[in-house]
């Protein structure tokens, strides 16, 4: 029962409102631990319930209060419904409680939760969140807020259309399109996921988005993001993307640290490098890393420059070059390519192989590649393949062609000369030179120069030895050549 506990005044008007009792002054009620105080009520006694007006002020235990211009109280359904400049006070006021703030609120204290739906506002220690409609359940500190939701933190601003939220805890349960924007520096949009806005750490699920102001975005089916520190950990269907240096890093997992511009990827790695549209680059490795590294020149000046690492199985796909090898790096300080461990790079009708390689490259164009160590060049014309072997091979290219083949160090080469009417087989070539450059046009040896030192055969074409039109490094392995962008994948023997 409700219990009329005080009041400086008290009468009756039958005329006016017959079943309730008009209270005035100094006016308390009590219904089981809850106390309701203000200035003037109508009591009704026979339905358990009450219209309080003027300083309204609403008690249950030592940790909640709500404050208003009117209350309206049923204590059979325990619906408590506070009206005009309302106020709910949860905590006590010396230890930094949550308010909250709204024109027309409904406590249900059977159920143990107050709602508003006319727009209201909830504050704690941290942070300042407004809705359409909300509630709040005081037991848990667990909130929902839905239509027009903001939070407000002194570091970012929240955006949603539905968002759960525990004061006590300070996350907040992403599930609608929500939006957390850190002004000129970082943009997390997510669908589904929490954020905690106390130590800025996040699960974000279902392809979410993390996008800085400095070009570089991450999403995934799951990024674990610790704001705080700079670092994302990707799981599922992973993709990184730095618009300023205008390359992609793919991947089924991946991290990324913010501050050195350093992440990794793997499980089905790819790093795509859009930087040069007409020759965009695929590579493919069991793991790859990207990262930005710092030095000081002779001049002492400060430079920034990007290094790519790729490691295990790496493929290499351009419309211009293709290549394989064991690992990769690419240093964006000179813009090379550096190739380790059985590399072998195809360029049109021509393969190019040695112990390690380096690939230079101008404006994403490449300009020429050097092998080191047992060096092949192997081109294929018609049904012979023109031969060059030795301890350096240096290959100049122009329009993304091979022009000009260098060979030095107990060079050797096969190849078939032709008739230039005819354009049948004259034979074929064997030379050996200390140093042999070949000349290409159209794909095909246009001339070769030789040092005075050099010796050599021209057998005809129905009288070469058998076994002799193959030099000792010789291999062919176009069956190893990746043929497209998606080709970077498939694995091949070795």
């Amino acid at each position: 029962m409700v219990y009329l506990l005080q009041a400086d005044n008290l009468q009756f008007d039958q005329a006016r409102i017959a079943d309730a009792q008009i209270v005035k002054g100094n006016v308390i009620f009590r219904h089981e631990e809850a106390l309701m105080y203000c200035d003037s009520a109508y009591f009704y006694e026979e339905t358990n319930s009450l219209d309080a007006f003027g300083h309204v002020r609403f008690e249950q235990g030592d940790t909640l209060q709500g404050f208003g211009d009117k209350l309206y109280y049923d204590g059979n359904t325990k619906l408590a419904r506070l009206r005009r400049h309302v106020k709910l006070i949860h905590g006590r006021m010396n230890e930094n409680p949550t308010i909250l703030t709204t024109d027309s609120l409904n406590y249900d204290r059977a159920k143990g939760v107050a709602y508003y739906f006319t727009g209201g506002e909830v504050k704690d220690t941290l942070n300042t969140l407004t809705s359409v409609r909300g509630n709040y359940r005081p037991e848990t500190k667990n909130a929902i807020f839905s239509k027009k939701v903001k939070l407000v933190n002194d570091k970012f601003v929240l955006t949603s259309d539905t968002l759960l939220y525990n004061t006590e805890t300070k996350i907040a349960d992403i599930v609608s399109p929500t939006d957390i924007v850190y002004e000129k520096e970082t943009d997390i949009r997510s669908s589904r996921g929490w954020y905690n806005t106390e130590n800025e750490l996040s699960m974000l699920l279902d392809q979410s988005v993390i996008h800085h102001a400095d070009g570089r975005t991450m999403t995934g089916d799951t990024i674990y993001y610790d704001k705080a520190i700079g670092f994302g950990e990707i799981l599922g269907h992973m993709t990184m993307v730095d618009s300023t240096r205008e390359a992609t890093l793919k991947g089924q997992y991946g991290q990324a640290w913010e501050e050195e511009s350093h992440g990794f990827a793997t499980d089905s790695a790819l790093l795509i490098d859009w930087s040069d549209t007409a020759h965009i680059a695929y590579i493919h490795a069991d793991t790859l890393f990207t990262e930005e590294l710092h030095f000081t020149d002779s001049a002492r000046m400060d430079s920034t420059y990007q290094r790519i690492r790729a490691h295990y199985g790496v493929r290499v796909y351009r419309d211009d070059m293709q290549m394989t090898c064991d690992s990769l790096a690419y240093l964006g300080s000179d813009s090379t390519m550096h190739l380790y461990a059985k590399p072998v790079c195809w360029s049109q009708n021509h393969q190019m192989s040695a112990d390690s390689m380096v690939v230079y490259m101008k404006n994403s164009v490449v300009e020429h590649a050097i092998g080191y160590g047992n060096a092949l060049c192997v081109m294929q014309d018609s049904t012979e393949f023109n031969q060059m072997s030795g301890k350096e091979a240096t290959a100049y290219f122009q329009d993304g062609e091979v022009k000009i083949i260098d060979m030095s160090g107990n060079a050797m080469t096969i190849f078939y000369p032709k008739d230039d009417e005819k354009g049948e087989y004259v034979g074929m070539n064997t030379t050996e030179s200390s140093f042999i450059r070949m000349y290409v046009e159209h794909q095909e040896i246009h001339h070769m120069r030789f040092t005075s030192e050099t010796t050599g055969v021209l057998y005809p074409m129905d009288q070469i030895p058998s076994g002799a039109n193959r030099l000792a490094l010789f291999f062919w392995a176009e069956e190893k050549r990746p043929t497209d962008p998606e080709d970077v994948f498939r694995r091949t023997n070795e």
